[in-house]
């Protein structure tokens, strides 16, 4: 499983798609999603700019990225 820290409080689903390198651009993002082939917490998620926050699980193609919050010590 991959993890993916936050810099902000929240960041988008089609973001953290592009982010984690799960897709290569944002329009493959919106497509990937709008053709019902994410899941987020384990729900299919239709919609792009949903916010994922710390402890988000978001699962697309096999694989598996979980969203944390940066840690304060860096």
């Amino acid at each position: 499983m991959n993890v993916l820290k936050l810099k902000d409080e929240f960041i988008k689903l089609g973001q953290a798609l592009k982010a984690s390198g799960l897709v290569s651009s944002g329009v493959d993002a919106k497509y990937v999603i709008s053709e019902g082939m994410v899941k987020v917490d384990g729900e299919v998620e239709l919609r792009r700019g949903k916010k994922l926050y710390d402890g988000s699980l978001v699962e697309y193609d096999g694989e598996s990225v979980r969203i944390e919050a940066a840690s304060h010590e860096e």
